[in-house]
This record gives structure tokens, sequence and C-alpha cells, in this order.
């Protein structure tokens, strides 16, 4: 089913019980909302993990050529881009995120003809892609590294950050230049014996960080970003953007101290720091200065408009997200993720208020980027699931996603509730953090679990009798895309109609947040409006209690017809007596 049949969204509506061929294909968003130039301002972003989408030719691991065979289905659900994580060329270290060279396409993966192929067929669907960009290391394969670590004098030695021990000798290594740890335990600093120098990594030792300071880098990224650029991709999402810089004094980084006056210990028995002195420092807002005009300057006969770029921006706080965007003479990201929302990792009504607020209030007028999960963190079953509830605590996420201000990114199995499912035993676990961190912290196997597309063997992710490379969850005979797509009460359909909404109701296009109801702490209430179109109310119950909700708005008669609701809610005709039931969701349009 496309989005463009009138005909089947209304099957759709009816079958729900609450949308009507009225309000579901009422009047089209202003022109200036669809303007290609402005593209992604109401967009939704779909990511893809590529190993564990699809599998085309039977060795278990997904692939391009398995993405552009489901292309009609992210088309059916309505995403206009595809996030797709590393498919560079990669030793796989980190599966992906390692990369030995930025302008191929490793051949787990397929290769550049099937990467057109897939951008080709994409286009004919206008779905763009977003390419994964990481600047902050790279492979200790890549060819760049090599030469930096064959000699002291090669050229290439200051692509990278090298320093001495303390004190080293001729025959002493020495310590390590200051506490600085990896992200993924223990020291940032690696000893190269051949060259008896350190170099950091603020990940894994296979990662190698580049040197920012060096002019060469930045060219080199750019004639990357062309690559890529002149391809036809739709713009690139920057991952661990705010880790390009460092102090360069190597000052120590502070020791994170209980109540007590003692250090805490991380999962991998390390001190915690507070990572200030490597992280979101001011040298990287000139970077993506220089990244966006370059970018800015392509255009494409494929896709017309923005070439949009996406931050990996965990950031302490709105002012610091603010950033992120540049300033009108000097921008930055278009988007930068507002993980400050998605990753509460709780059911509180007052800091989902909160941080929604600041960002569709604090940013300067910029467009909000929302995001709930990705490939690094358990999926939202595991974060705000009670395990009874799950796919109703589900709905009321997606519907802050879907129906706040701003662009919608989400990762591919959240559309059918897809569950975090972490290996039980050690010699199971691939991802290195597991391996690093175990059993305190399993690794992010469990999020990265195969698409479950329907309940034949596999999932359907991989043909009968191949080895998927992570075992395909038990869960997907009833979860799975298959079985959902024909349930009206289902969490696809949910997804689906809100993204419709999301694409067409005017207030939802563009239109203004207002937070209603500020002092309830157990339902959120918010209003969507924009000039010339009915206004919307939206509530969603926080708790496993039914509830009713009393809604003011000023110059509104207060009368209410609905646009959606979740399967048992009541219709109400006034916005002053809106019952939810347990974690229930209500859309409802001023009349």
């Amino acid at each position: 089913m496309h989005w463009t049949s009138k005909i089947a969204i209304c099957a759709i509506a009816s079958s729900i019980g609450a949308l009507t061929p009225s309000s579901v294909g009422q009047t089209s968003p202003p022109k200036a909302a669809s303007a290609e130039q402005d593209w992604w301002k109401n967009a939704v972003i779909y990511e893809i993990y590529p190993r564990s989408f699809q599998d085309s030719n039977g060795d278990g691991i997904g692939d391009l050529n398995g993405i552009t065979e489901r292309l009609d289905y992210l088309k059916t659900l309505g995403v206009d881009a595809i996030w797709l994580t590393p498919v560079y060329p990669s030793p796989q270290v980190d599966f992906g995120y390692d990369i030995s060279d930025y302008k191929n396409i490793d051949p787990q993966y397929g290769t550049l003809k099937d990467f057109d192929h897939l951008e080709a067929e994409a286009e004919k669907r206008h779905i763009r892609i977003i390419m994964d960009m990481v600047m902050n290391h790279t492979s200790d394969k890549h060819d760049w590294f090599i030469q930096s670590r064959s000699s002291r004098t090669n050229p290439y030695r200051d692509w990278y950050m090298w320093h001495d021990g303390k004190g080293e000798t001729a025959t002493d290594k020495g310590q390590v230049p200051n506490n600085w740890q990896s992200d993924f335990g223990h020291s940032a600093w690696e000893w190269d014996e051949k060259t008896r120098q350190y170099y950091y990594h603020k990940f894994y030792i296979q990662q190698p960080d580049v040197n920012w300071d060096n002019p060469k880098i930045h060219e080199a990224f750019k004639d990357i970003i062309g690559f890529w650029l002149k391809r036809g991709v739709g713009g690139f999402r920057f991952d661990a953007i705010t880790t390009l810089y460092e102090d360069p004094n190597l000052i120590d980084d502070d020791v994170i101290l209980d109540k007590n006056g003692k250090p805490f210990l991380n999962n991998y028995g390390d001190i915690t720091l507070n990572d200030t002195r490597t992280n979101n420092l001011p040298g990287t807002h000139p970077v993506m200065q220089e990244m966006r005009a370059f970018s800015d300057t392509f255009n494409s006969n494929k896709f017309p408009g923005a070439r949009v770029l996406i931050g990996e921006t965990y950031l302490p706080n709105i002012a610091e997200l603010a950033k992120q965007y540049g300033t009108p003479d000097k921008p930055e990201f278009q988007l930068p993720m507002d993980t400050q929302v998605g990753f509460i990792n709780k059911l509180d009504v007052a800091e989902f208020r909160a941080k929604l607020n600041d960002v569709e209030t604090s940013v300067n007028g910029n467009i909000p980027l929302l995001v709930f999960d990705n490939h690094d963190n358990a999926r939202m079953d595991a974060r705000y699931g009670d395990g009874i509830h799950d796919t109703d605590i589900e709905r009321v996420i997606s519907t802050m996603l879907f129906a706040s201000r701003g662009t919608s990114l989400f990762y591919y199995g959240d559309e059918i509730g897809m569950k975090t499912t972490p290996p039980t035993r050690k010699e199971d676990v691939k991802d290195p953090v597991g391996l690093t961190g175990w059993p305190k912290d399993k690794g992010r196997d469990g999020e990265r679990t195969p698409m479950q597309w329907d309940a034949s063997p596999n999932a359907g992710f991989t043909k009968a009798g191949d080895t998927p490379w992570l075992p395909v969850p038990p869960t997907y005979t009833t979860v799975n895309v298959k079985a959902e797509e024909g349930d009206p009460n289902s969490l696809f359909t949910w997804y689906q109609t809100l993204i419709h909404l999301k694409k067409t109701n005017p207030a939802f296009v563009h239109g203004d947040n207002t937070m209603l109801d500020t002092t309830n702490m157990k339902v959120l209430s918010w209003l969507r409006q924009t000039p010339g179109a009915p206004s919307v109310v939206v509530s969603v119950n926080f708790t496993a209690d039914p509830q009713t909700v009393t809604l003011s708005v000023p110059n509104s008669s207060g009368k209410v017809k609905t646009i959606l609701k979740t399967p048992g809610a009541t219709d109400p005709t006034s916005i002053t007596q809106i019952q939810l039931g347990p974690y229930g969701v209500y859309i409802g349009e001023l009349q």
C-alpha cells in the first residue's frame, strides 16, 4: 500500500476505529513545507544496520541488495530517507566503524555497483540515502595509519595523535601521557614499539584518532564527502562528532567521586572520569562549518535541495545542543540529534515535558531531530518497558516522536516492537564491548539482531538452513512484519498511521508545540498549531492506570474531533473530558 492511495488509507483508518476519511484525507501540507530545499524539516528517517536488515545471498550477513529488496516496504511505511551505518571496507572490529577505505563498499555488503543500484531504486521511491561519516578515527588498517606508524619521519605521521610517554627512555616506554580513557574500556593510549610513541584512541585500540590540527585531514575528508555527494547521496550522519578535538595540553581528566569521596568504577573496572578534556571542545564547530559550506556547494539532479548533515550529539544541556546548529552566517548541522529527550530512559512526565519544551523553544528556531533508539543502546523495551505493557508504552514513545515538531529518526524493527535480546553466554558474544565488559556489560548484540520479517525460519532475514550472523530472537514467530501488516491494532499500523498524519495534517507538518496541563505528573499533553489550519491536541498517559484529562486552549470552544486513539479509548466531544486507558494516547482536532 502506498500513501498516495486514499482508499487504502481510509481502510486502515476505519479498521483502527479512530481515523476517518475526512481527517486522514484532509488538506495537503503547505507547499513551502514540502519544498525540496526543506525536505528534511519534517522528514522521517529510518536507521538501517545493514548486517541485520536483509541477507540476499545466503551468507547470514545483511547486504545492500537486501536493502534494495525491501525498499517498497520502506516506501509503504512512509520513510523519506534511510541512514546506513557504515558499509565501507573495514576489518569489522567495530562492525564498520573502523574504516580502512572511505571510497568503496565492503565485500560483505556488496560493491559500488550494488550501491549505485540501491540509490537508483531508492530514488524511484523518493527515498534518500544518508551515509555514516566517521571523521574522529580510522581503522589501524587504513593506509594513512599504516604509513603513519611506519616511522616518525613519514609524511603521514602527523595525521594521527602521537605522543611520548612520561619518563620515556631509550629502553623504557615510560607511562602513558595522561589518564584519558577509551570509551570502550581502559587507557586511551596504545604503545607502538616500532616508533616508540603512544597513539591516542578515543574508542578501540584499532581505531586511532586522526589529528584535526592538520589541514591535510580537513582536505582529505572533504574529498571523501565529495566522492559520495557526487554519487547523489542525500547527506551524512557524523559519528562521534563531538570527540574530534582533545586538550592540547594533555591535562588529566577529573575523577568522578561518589558522595563519600570515593571514585566510581565503571563496567570495565576503570575509575570513572569526566571526559571534558576529550569531548565537546570548541574546535569541532569550525570543522562542521567548513564541512557544511562544502556540502552546500553540491546539488543533484536526482534530488534537488539541501544535503542534510546529522550529528551524533550526546550533550549535557540544551545550550550546547543549540550551538551545534551554528549561526545563520556560519551554519553547521541542520539536524543535531537531541539525545536528551530520547534517552531519558524512564517514563517521567515532568522530565519529558521539560526536555521536549527545551528543544521546541530553545534552539533558536531551528528544527529538532528526535530519536529514541539506535544501534548503540538497548531497544525501547529494555529502557522503557515494564514487561507487561511494552507495546502500549512504545505507542506512547512513538507518539512523542512523530507528533512533535521536527524530524523523526527511528531504528529498524521499532515499528514492530522488536525486543532487546542479549547473548546469555560470553562465548556467543560478537560485540567487543561485551567481550570486554562481560558480565556487567553484555555488549550491543542484543539490539542488533536480524530484522523479523515473517514467521518462516530465520524470520525471512536469510534463507532457511543458513546461519545468521546473530541469532534470530525467539519472538520472531509472532513479532514480525507480515503478522503486523494486516493487524489494525498492531504497532506497525500505529507507526504507519502516525507517519502519514505527520506528513498530511497541516498542524503536524510544521506547527508549533505548546505544552498543556503542565502540572499533570501522569499525562503529557501538548498543542500543535499553525496559522490557517485547525489545531491539534495530543495526550499520552505515562501510567498503567486510566486517566481523565481536562485541557484548556485559549480562544477555543474546546470541541474536538478524534483523529487517532489507542484501541479501547473513547471519543470525547470536548478537551475538558479526555479519557485515556493504561498508557493510552489520544489525538484530536479542535473544531
